[in-house]
């Protein structure tokens, strides 16, 4: 018995040895953990000032600046699709104070399309949050005979090749989006290549085109005021904003999907514990009053997730879009 009772006493000894190195330890690798952030961080949008794109990046630098205590700067390095942010954030160091304010182009479809790209976006960048999505939208001259996506299709199939639409660019998410319901009506069309949506704009409303096919935040005011025809927007659901427009598939073409998305994007190699933090103050931000406010006013609905849905959502994209950017051989 006193044999047993030593042989406890010596195993307790020994647990409370380890256990009073233990603590120390654990306490000196907290110390080496450094608060995150303790400087200024860097936004990158790589589109310029104004863009839909900008706007949205800096009501949510607004929303953490104020939630993470230190500054959030929004560098805009606009260029060659929004490629040129994109590689200036793939070769900063991952330590957690640059980050990507991505859209679909450098964060996907991009790399489809470009045959010099100084980065890949699934192997150079950490999925953080997907933002949210701004969907396609199908819109008419004024005064046009075209008044929904039957009409439009019908319109196509009787007048091949004259029927004209307008995309704010050779390779956009607008001009593909046209390209897979081209595939999908089995149309034949007349494609114009613009520079941005707000001359796509000008010549619906003076006439000088039949369609615009572009993400909804250009158009939603000229919408509203009844001077564009909304034919249909390219969603899973109908947008509030404008609950008598009809989606592509409630018009006849179901499953039919394509928005412009806005993600956070990290380089690989970032600290996961930062990766963590960034992905709960982004879906905390979609929550917020500045979020609702800013996404009733440019068309956009809220995303949220995991990185791993992120990047399950990147795949997918990806996948989506490859066999219609070969298909039309775009190259850049």
């Amino acid at each position: 018995m006193n044999r047993f009772v030593a042989r406890a006493l010596r195993a307790v000894a020994v647990l409370t040895a380890v256990a009073t190195f233990a603590v120390p330890a654990a306490r000196a690798q907290e110390s080496r953990t450094p608060a995150w952030p303790t400087r200024p961080i860097t936004l990158v949008v790589p589109f310029t000032a104004g863009t839909a794109s900008d706007v949205l990046a800096r009501s949510f630098a607004e929303y953490l600046n104020k939630t993470l205590g230190q500054p959030v700067i929004i560098d805009n390095r606009g260029g060659a699709g929004g490629n040129i942010g994109g590689a200036a954030v793939a070769k900063a160091p991952a330590d957690g104070y640059t980050f990507l304010f991505a859209t679909t182009g450098p964060a996907a479809t991009n790399k489809l399309m470009y045959g010099n790209m100084q980065f890949d976006p699934e192997r150079d960048f950490a999925p953080v949050a997907l933002v949210a999505k701004l969907p396609i939208i199908i819109v008419a001259k004024p005064g046009s005979p075209i008044t929904d996506l039957a009409s439009l299709i019908a319109h196509a199939k009787r007048n091949p090749g004259k029927l004209s639409i307008g995309f704010p660019g050779n390779g956009t998410l607008g001009h593909i989006t046209g390209l897979l319901l081209g595939r999908a009506g089995g149309l034949d069309f007349n494609a114009v290549q613009y520079r941005g949506s707000a001359q796509i704009v000008a010549d619906l409303l003076g006439g000088h085109i039949d369609i615009g096919m572009d993400s909804m935040a250009a158009y939603v005011t000229n919408i509203q005021s009844n001077q564009l025809t909304a034919l249909a927007i390219a969603s899973g659901r109908r947008w509030p904003g404008l609950p008598n427009v009809p989606t592509v598939s409630e018009a006849g073409l179901p499953g039919f999907e394509a928005s412009v998305w806005y993600a956070v994007m990290a380089p690989s190699g970032t600290p996961a514990e930062i990766v963590t933090r960034f992905n709960t103050e982004a879906n905390a931000y979609l929550t917020s009053d500045a979020a609702r406010e800013m996404f009733a006013k440019l068309g956009l609905e809220p995303s949220g997730g995991s990185p791993d849905d992120l990047r399950a959502f990147i795949r997918a994209e990806i996948d989506k879009w490859g066999p219609i950017v070969r298909d039309a051989n775009i190259r850049f």
